[in-house]
């Protein structure tokens, strides 16, 4: 070959290789016009328990630290502390939280697909592209995990990241030496199960790495830093755990339930998965997605999460069971069957996501909170209240607390540390005297007692102002000490009043219908 015929033969070779990359690159483009689509969709979602992430997070980045109130006993109520920290920056930015969220989170989705893609591509060709990250975007929960201002898709992404590591280290492929460690730090702060979500793939990658000077420096340091911030927390808050644990873990009963709820939701996934332990080319890879995704649902197996919405804490490891999948139907060596498989994969997620029971409430949740919750803590900034009597006592402690500003009690417990160890929350909240009680009922007129509160007995003595409806059956009722009745009464109905009007007005049903008609009003066409 002349000198003149090798600088030609690239030129004459690249149509040929960009002709092989063509259908991947239609593919990607496909999936991402679905995956845009749904997070447009998904938009106007921000869930109330993002706002009490959001209130220490403004406490935060307002030199008080991560603190429910400022004055007062601290509490740890959140178990997110990196988004914490991170929507922090947010704040001390300036920036609006529910949108510097979603456009976090979404970006992380937008990582997550192209994980999906490209390591599904490498390792399964075409076939798991399309069963990988196909059964990822036509899942219509990721949406809304996506904009509900939580850290579910931060966690899944950076999970579905070690787990890429933890493929690349079983085929002795490079891993910067820097990075499990790192994200093992990163995935435990984001929610202190991440720790043991991550613990399969680091494990393997510093076994393989132990005589590597770099490797155990960089473990030992984020060992260090993990046992600092856990020492710092310690001494911060004075408790082990994060009170969310006090309230909710050790359910049993609750733990079986989502554990066959999530075996069904997932069921060919997880069947996928399992199938590659079976065969010997890839049961290295398979144990390990196995594992990993085992020990990722343990916690929520034997604590029965709560505000499980749209399978929410599933959400964590399903780009894992989404990889393993598509690398399951596309290593087959029959390419009908692998096909068949992934298109009864895909089909299944399309379906479960759609059909889910919650679906209706959630896809319906974002107006109706700027209707109610939005409004009646906007209303309670704008009372002519003396800063020392605005103090308040809830129980859908998210978005009211946050936009009032109010010192606050969350007479469930998760943001109260005596409430969550067992004390009586009527008398906490009588003991406190709060000048304002919202108390969440089934309509306008409160009956019966809720979470153990007993609402006749901690509101004598107040004066009812306000009845919010947020949704059909789903009420918010406001009391108010006498002095101050007026002008909360005068504020909170404005703004409750101006926020029906431009939130679905006339319209309070929980429906799939009330959405999509919502949609269509959206359209240009």
């Amino acid at each position: 070959m002349t000198a003149i015929e090798a600088d030609v033969e690239p030129a004459e070779t690249a149509p040929v290789r960009t002709t092989r990359r063509a259908p991947l690159i239609v593919v990607s483009v496909v999936l991402l016009a679905v995956f845009l689509t749904g997070a447009w969709a998904a938009w106007f979602l921000t869930i109330d328990d993002a706002f009490i992430s959001f209130r220490y997070s403004a406490n935060l980045a307002a030199g008080h630290g991560p603190v429910w109130n400022v004055d007062g006993p601290r509490v740890e109520g959140f178990t997110n502390f990196a988004w914490v920290v991170w929507s922090g920056l947010g704040a001390w930015l300036g920036l609006a939280l529910p949108l510097f969220t979603k456009v976090t989170s979404l970006l992380l989705g937008l990582g997550t697909l192209y994980l999906l893609i490209r390591e599904g591509h490498r390792r399964a060709g075409l076939t798991g592209v399309l069963a990988g990250a196909g059964a990822y975007v036509v899942f219509l929960p990721t949406y809304f995990h996506i904009t509900a201002g939580l850290e579910t898709a931060a966690f899944a992404a950076v999970l579905l990241r070690i787990v890429v590591l933890g493929l690349r280290v079983l085929a002795n492929e490079r891993v910067r030496t820097w990075e499990p460690p790192v994200l093992l730090l990163l995935l435990g702060m984001l929610r202190p199960e991440g720790v043991l979500a991550a613990l399969p793939v680091v494990a393997l990658w510093f076994w393989r790495e132990r005589g590597r000077v770099s490797a155990r420096w960089w473990t030992v340091a984020a060992v260090v830093v993990g046992a600092a911030y856990f020492v710092w927390r310690w001494r911060f808050y004075g408790q082990l755990l994060p009170n969310t644990f006090y309230v909710k873990f050790g359910n049993l009963d609750s733990g079986w339930i989502w554990t066959k709820h999530t075996t069904l939701l997932l069921l060919p996934l997880l069947l996928l998965t399992l199938s590659l332990v079976v065969r010997r080319a890839t049961r290295a890879m398979g144990a390990l997605l196995v594992v990993t995704v085992g020990v990722t649902y343990l916690t929520y197996a034997v604590s029965g999460p709560t505000m499980d919405y749209l399978d929410r804490f599933a959400d964590h490891a399903f780009p894992v069971l989404c990889l393993g999948a598509g690398l399951a139907v596309g290593t087959l060596t029959q390419r009908v069957v692998g096909a068949v498989l992934g298109l009864v994969a895909v089909g299944w997620s399309a379906v479960a996501g759609a059909t889910a029971p919650d679906l209706g409430v959630i896809a319906n949740y974002g107006p109706d909170l700027q209707r109610a919750h939005v409004a009646i803590g906007q209303g309670l900034a704008e009372a002519d209240v003396p800063v020392p009597a605005r103090s308040l006592a809830v129980t859908d402690a998210g978005a009211m607390p946050y936009y009032s500003g109010w010192t606050s009690i969350d007479y469930i417990g998760l943001n109260d540390a005596a409430i969550a160890r067992g004390a009586d929350p009527t008398q906490v909240v009588m003991r406190a005297r709060p000048t304002v009680i919202v108390v969440t009922a089934n309509g306008p007129e409160p009956a019966g007692k809720r979470y153990g509160f007993d609402f006749a007995q901690a509101t004598a003595g107040y004066e009812k102002v306000a009845a919010v409806e947020m949704r059909a059956g789903y009420w918010q009722d406001v009391y108010a000490l006498p002095q101050y009745a007026s002008t909360i009464g005068e504020h909170v109905r404005q703004r409750a009043d101006a926020a029906r009007q431009v939130n679905d007005p006339a319209r309070t049903e929980d429906t799939v219908d009330r959405w999509l008609d919502r949609l269509r009003g959206q359209l240009p066409f």
